[in-house]
């Protein structure tokens, strides 16, 4: 099976990526990258909010842009939901109104950011039964610009299993949508050691941003950046 650091190797920017693991001592681990090529989307760190979710927020005085700036990881008493925009925000508000994780992931929007038009990817995790469900709502390849929404129920994961989903596969100047998860393994014996790799992993060029932590009980955990605190 590949690797991630093979996986990114073969996708140097990636764009922004969510990350489901188990790593070796037996947790379910999720990962959240961001990269970047223009400086205000370099200017980004991850950060611990008030409320206890993880934001994307600017560097600097940079100020608030939508696309760039939000929650990217939230939980509440029974999930936690985790992805690349204001999306998670409303993917949780479903959740909470009872919404299975299925119909909470349907009916998004891709970004408006002509021409790339980058997809929306949401990570779910039912913290009490461990399950998780990846979704990306995409614009159609041909002329039609009305989203797709792709929703996948992952199976159970053993340790050493990982699976990836990025916004872009690219090799750092063309860019195009990806269009599906990958399975991947880790040999990550812990959080930590998932971070360090997936960070190690992700070309020094683009990479910005990214953490690491338990889905089921919070968001909390390693982050790491490629500009000082």
């Amino acid at each position: 099976m590949t690797s991630i650091p093979e996986a990114l190797r073969d996708n140097p920017y990636p764009g922004r990526l969510i990350l489901l693991a188990r790593t070796l001592d037996g947790e379910l681990t999720a990962g959240y990258a961001l990269t970047g090529r223009s400086e205000a989307s370099r200017a980004r760190r991850i950060e611990s909010t008030p409320s206890g979710e993880l934001a994307v927020v600017p560097v600097g005085v940079t100020g608030h842009d939508a696309l760039r700036h939000y929650v990217a990881a939230t939980t509440d008493g029974r999930w936690t939901v985790y992805g690349n925009g204001e999306q998670v925000a409303e993917v949780a508000a479903r959740l909470a109104k009872g919404l299975a994780p299925g119909s909470a992931l349907e009916e998004l929007g891709y970004e408006p950011d002509p021409p790339i038009h980058t997809p929306r990817i949401t990570a779910v995790v039912d913290r009490a039964g461990r399950r998780c469900w990846f979704g990306a709502a995409r614009r159609p390849e041909g002329d039609r610009e009305s989203p797709d929404t792709t929703v996948v129920a992952l199976g159970d994961l053993d340790p050493g299993q990982a699976v990836l989903l990025s916004t872009y596969r690219s090799d750092g100047d063309s860019v195009s949508t990806a269009r599906r998860h990958l399975d991947l393994d880790t040999s990550a014996p812990d959080a930590d050691a998932l971070l360090a790799e997936l960070w190690a992993a992700l070309d020094p060029r683009f990479r910005v941003a990214a953490a690491a932590f338990a889905p089921v009980t919070g968001v909390q955990g390693p982050t790491r950046h490629a500009r000082p605190q």
